[in-house]
């Protein structure tokens, strides 16, 4: 490889420097002469041998991305696929290779994570599920391996994040549901130790004593994901002998298996509960009374969540300086009529 770009530099009367500098997409190189160099290199047959410079490096060029598969942490199989293209995106722009790491409901996360640590598997890491105490944290930091965490969690210190913004999301929706008239306003709450689990409780009480609202447990509805949680939610709250007058979902799909319960106890969205689901999902955008729901651009967050991680990696800080990077990603009310109030919108 060397004498190819020797060969290279002499043929444009540059420095080596200079050639490797410009193959590699290096930003202190200029345009035109970037151009010379990768003309040369077509038409003399040279190709940099990718491996051979991750040997050199002891480097993988590649990020991995860990997905638990257990259905009580993880969101739903729109929400990795429309991240993961966001990440590999920005990953491709460095010849950067994503691999996703999928932990099966059998393993624990730590042990998993553990053993691709001790083969050297990957340049970086991606984590999500992030728990209130997460081990992994600080086995990544021990061991400097540059991360980003999609959540937040109690364990370590300094290291990179990026979050939904639930607490923004609750704000918003009890706000509403307040400025409606609402009084027995309920949340949905993951049966997990997952991170956002507490983050959902805190938030929701601080919202509703700022409202001066009673602060009912029973209104703090620990629930199955998934479609069939929300059917078992309906039974749940109308069973109740104050039943809300309101709910948020933070789980989305959960909106399906509600309206189906509704429907057969011959109760309607918007008039007999007022609901606003977490997150848009393709299927509850076919239900009627359309939902009131709070919507993301998944690729976005990709982006932000590889910008964040290669902001980490030393052989990238130049084109990445932003350093740490601890960020709640905003959400948007889009609003329909499964929460009785068009008209606030």
């Amino acid at each position: 490889m060397i004498k190819g770009i020797a060969r290279l530099a002499t043929e444009l009367g540059v420095s080596t420097a200079t050639v490797s500098r410009a193959l590699n997409g290096k930003s202190d190189v200029n345009g035109a002469t970037r151009t010379r160099v990768l003309e040369a290199a077509s038409r003399l047959g040279y190709a940099a041998n990718a491996s051979a410079r991750s040997l050199a490096k002891g480097a993988t060029n590649s990020v991995g991305f860990m997905v638990e598969l257990n259905s009580g942490t993880t969101r739903s199989d729109n929400f990795f696929m429309g991240v993961f293209d966001g990440v590999q995106d920005v990953l491709g722009r460095h010849d950067l290779e994503l691999v996703v790491l999928p932990c099966p409901t059998s393993k624990d996360p730590y042990a998993y994570l553990q053993r691709f640590v001790a083969r050297n598997a990957v340049d970086a890491m991606i984590i999500s599920a992030t728990q209130r105490v997460d081990p992994r944290i600080e086995l990544l930091q021990q061991r400097s391996i540059p991360f980003v965490a999609i959540g937040r969690s109690t364990s370590g210190t300094g290291y990179s994040w990026i979050d939904l913004d639930f607490e923004g999301v609750i704000k918003a929706a009890i706000d509403r549901f307040v400025a409606q008239g609402h009084r027995r306003i309920a949340i949905t709450v993951p049966l997990s130790q997952i991170n956002f689990a507490y983050l959902i409780r805190d938030s929701y009480r601080r919202t509703i004593r700022r409202h001066g609202l009673k602060l009912d447990p029973d209104l703090m509805l620990v629930t199955a994901w998934g479609e069939e949680g929300g059917y078992d939610l309906g039974s749940a709250v109308f069973a109740l002998k104050e039943p809300p007058t309101a709910v948020l979902l933070m789980y989305e799909t959960m909106t399906v298996g509600l309206y189906r319960r509704m429907r057969e106890l011959k109760k309607r969205p918007g008039r007999d509960l007022a609901i606003i689901a977490f997150r848009d999902e393709p299927g509850i955008g076919y239900l009627s009374p359309s939902v009131t729901r709070f919507n993301l651009s998944l690729h976005e967050l990709g982006v932000a969540v590889a910008e964040a991680v290669l902001a980490q990696m030393p052989a990238y800080r130049e084109h990445y300086p932003e350093g740490i990077v601890q960020r709640r990603w905003p959400l948007q009310l889009t609003v329909g009529e499964s929460d009785g109030g068009a008209a606030l919108g």
